[in-house]
């Protein structure tokens, strides 16, 4: 968690930071969706020395610290991994195939749209250090989405949530 957290501390415009912040407000109960969008950047703050990192490579990367979704969403909010449509001829390609598919279509466009919209200057999207929290019960499994769309939510209501 420590590593992740450095990680995210190198985002010179905390763009992950601000596209989670937006999610937040937007989709307070999934904090899966929440992270993903912390963590949608480790693609370019992992840079190996060929600067080669794909989506996929950091997707697989975060897969066994926060969980299937979360890493199936971070491949997903690429362009250049989002099935135009419901489908683009990578149906079978790296998990696409099964339970949520649809909650996680609507999911990934939501992160495409904070992701977009987190380039807006003046949002005040807190600290870094805020979220650690709720990374570890990411990955701890404590904040798994129900089939309802619904999760409980451990950490209460987000900050700034008294009015939307």
């Amino acid at each position: 968690m420590l590593e992740l957290m450095d990680l995210l501390r190198a985002d010179p415009e905390d763009q992950g930071l601000r596209t989670a912040a937006l999610l937040r407000r937007s989709h307070p109960f999934d904090k899966e969706l929440q992270i993903a969008g912390l963590v949608h950047r480790l693609g370019r703050l992992l840079r190996l020395s060929d600067e080669s990192v794909t989506v996929g490579v950091a997707a697989e990367s975060i897969r066994p610290l926060l969980g299937e979704r979360v890493a199936r969403l971070v491949r997903l909010q690429s362009p250049r991994h989002r099935p135009a449509g419901e489908h683009d001829g990578h149906g079978g390609h790296g998990g696409h195939g099964g339970h949520g598919d649809s909650g996680d279509a609507e999911a990934v466009a939501t992160l495409c749209q904070a992701r977009d919209s987190a380039a807006a200057a003046g949002l005040d999207a807190g600290v870094l250090e805020d979220w650690q929290p709720l990374l570890e019960l990411v990955a701890a499994g404590s904040c798994r989405v129900a089939p309802s769309g619904k999760a409980l939510d451990p950490l209460g209501a987000p900050r700034g949530s008294r009015r939307r």
